[in-house]
């Protein structure tokens, strides 16, 4: 089962062979071609200090582009980057220079010794959230500049370590300015495209929608903490190894190799470049590295004047230099999609028709607490394969917490929770997805600058598997992502928004997002679909039309559990009702019974109704 990328990417779409630099571009492929010659011939033409500054330029440039892994694509502000780097540079300079060892010992265990240390403290940190999670790597930081501050018989204490040797391999030492240069792009060249490899295909784009909501893409089946925790591996490693060849470039290494300093400049290179590029971590480095040599004539007024030309920048292009080149082309040259193509093997939805009728999802006793708030109290119902409930109630009921604690989202207080089977009470949210259960949330959470037939295809990278094993078995080529697609066009025609595959998310119309989103739920063929108040914003016409493509997935045996305000609409999809009031059932049964109840008419209406 395979379907053509080609609706989906620009006109012309590159293998990753054929155009690595556009690869590298994410587009761009004009300026980095332009930017690749002006740096061939600056190069060829740089005498010793620019082959050092060049150099140095590069080493930060990896830097730059590992930390884009945990601080642009999983979205964590991490302030442990230079931690990284500094113990990197420290272990090729003690081995190195003291101990007297090769690059072919040094470089090894100075990229997996910032690896492992961050994999020793992720499970600790990666718990935290926000400026928390800031703090603590901090803290790490300021930890290990500790350390090589006062371990004087090993680091030198704060006058550092000198006379690290040049690179060598196994006897072979790269002595030249030029050679040095061209060694360590060539590292870059590796690093990005080891990058590149990881984040193209499908996992690459499900940092996308973690970043942008963990809740989300841990109930589309997402294992946010592994993928949080191989990004915060990665920074650390590709740290490790810009350390390593700083210190063979500089020859020289000292605490303020690993201090904060280093980190807001790693920080400013980011964003400055563009933090969501490869290209632009590159550039970034190369621009910031010349901007700081270019101030050191001002001596103390250095770090002011680089300071104000930063903020400046920052202001004028806050897209960074390539996500600027990237609207700009697109303003002058928009670009045109071509037709979705067919998949040579159409894929169907599966069904669960043959169980249907079986009881699938019971909730018993649940309840919930929220400091002193009583949000769910002794709550049970059941749902069996192929039916559709409606779970109605005021605001304040308790029903998208109910939903929240099915889904894995939070944890009951009491009672138990079994779904196809299987206690879910204490499973996380993506083993229980995994499981065969999907949802949709009140407030829509699509990934605006991502096509709409991606963002469907994120469905799918829970339960596909993407993974990061996965995407270093795809080189060349990307099966999951292809799959996704293939599922992806099949789940899009279900709720009728195939017609626009290739329109990013953030230009379509609300009730067009509404059925995209519903669709990313659908595309794993789910046994229970949730769908938290679906017919929010839309008007009559389209709210029919969903209810008839709902109806439709129930067919196929999908049970499907409806949390709506909008009695009209269930009236005509719901075959019973659930009504909540103060975190209580207080009544369950058919559409028509639910309705004339007189307990759910005073909880909607009052008492004077």
């Amino acid at each position: 089962m395979s379907v053509s990328s080609a609706g989906y990417e620009q006109r012309g779409a590159p293998t990753l062979l054929a155009q690595p630099l556009r690869w590298l571009g994410h587009g761009v492929n004009l300026p980095l071609a332009l930017g690749a010659l002006a740096f061939a011939v600056y190069a060829g033409r740089a005498g010793a200090y620019e082959l050092r500054l060049l150099s140095v330029a590069g080493a930060y440039a990896i830097l730059v582009i590992g930390y884009q892994f945990i601080f642009s694509y999983a979205g964590a502000a991490s302030l442990a980057q230079s931690c990284f780097f500094g113990l990197g540079a420290y272990m090729t300079g003690v081995l190195g220079a003291t101990y007297g060892f090769g690059s072919e010992i040094t470089l090894p265990l100075s990229i997996l010794a910032p690896g492992l240390l961050a994999a020793a403290v992720a499970g600790a940190v990666l718990r935290l959230e926000d400026h928390y999670f800031s703090l603590a790597t901090l803290a790490i930081t300021l930890l290990v500049t500790l350390v090589v501050t006062q371990w004087l018989s090993v680091t030198g204490g704060t006058n550092g370590l000198s006379g690290i040797p040049s690179f060598s391999l196994f006897g072979q030492t790269v002595a030249s300015r030029y050679d040095t240069m061209l060694l360590v792009w060539g590292f870059v060249v590796a690093a990005a495209l080891l990058a590149l490899l990881i984040l193209r295909g499908l996992y690459g784009r499900a940092f996308h929608l973690m970043r942008q909501s963990r809740p989300v893409a841990s109930a589309l089946g997402l294992d946010t903490a592994r993928m949080r925790f191989s990004a915060f591996v990665l920074s650390g490693c590709y740290g490790g190894l810009a350390g390593a060849l700083t210190a063979h470039v500089t020859h020289v290494i000292s605490p303020e190799q690993v201090g904060l300093p280093l980190m807001i400049t790693c920080l400013t290179m980011t964003v400055i470049g563009g933090r969501m590029s490869i290209a632009g971590g590159i550039l970034g480095a190369l621009l910031i590295t010349h901007l700081q040599e270019q101030f050191r004539f001002l001596e103390y007024y250095a770090f002011i004047a680089y300071g104000v030309a930063t903020l400046t920048f920052l202001v004028l292009v806050p897209n960074g230099i390539v996500g600027s080149l990237e609207a700009i082309r697109n303003r002058l040259l928009p670009t045109t999609a071509d037709p979705i193509a067919e998949p040579t093997v159409a894929p169907a939805l599966d069904s669960h028709f043959a169980d249907q009728g079986e009881t699938l999802l019971e909730v018993d006793g649940v309840s919930k607490a929220f400091g002193g708030i009583q949000a769910l109290s002794d709550v049970g119902l059941a749902l069996r394969r192929g039916e559709i409930v409606g779970l109605i109630g005021p605001n304040g009921s308790g029903k998208t917490t109910l939903i929240n604690i099915i889904s894995g989202l939070y944890d009951s207080d009491a009672g138990r929770l079994t779904f196809a089977g299987h206690d879910i009470s204490r499973l996380a949210a993506f083993r229980i997805a995994r499981l065969g259960m999907m949802r949709t949330f009140q407030h829509i959470h699509l990934v605006d600058e991502m096509s709409v037939l991606d963002n469907i295809a994120l469905g799918w990278a829970g339960v596909g598997g993407a993974g990061l094993r996965q995407a270093f078995r795809a080189f060349g080529r990307n099966d999951s992502l292809k799959q996704a697609r293939d599922y992806a066009l099949t789940a899009a025609r279900a709720l009728g928004v195939d017609h626009c595959l290739a329109d990013p998310c953030g230009a379509l119309p609300y009730g067009t997002r509404r059925r995209v989103e519903v669709a990313r739920a659908l595309i794993a063929a789910p046994k229970l679909l949730l769908l938290d108040e679906p017919a929010a914003g839309l008007n009559e016409e389209e709210q029919r039309d969903l209810a008839q493509r709902i109806k439709a997935i129930a067919a196929t045996g999908t049970a499907v559990l409806v949390v709506e305000h909008n009695l009209v609409f269930l009236a005509a999809l719901a075959e019973r009702l659930v009504c909540l009031d103060q975190g209580r059932v207080i009544a369950a049964g058919l559409p028509t019974e639910v309705r004339a109840d007189l307990k759910v008419i005073e909880a909607y209406l009052g008492t004077a109704a």
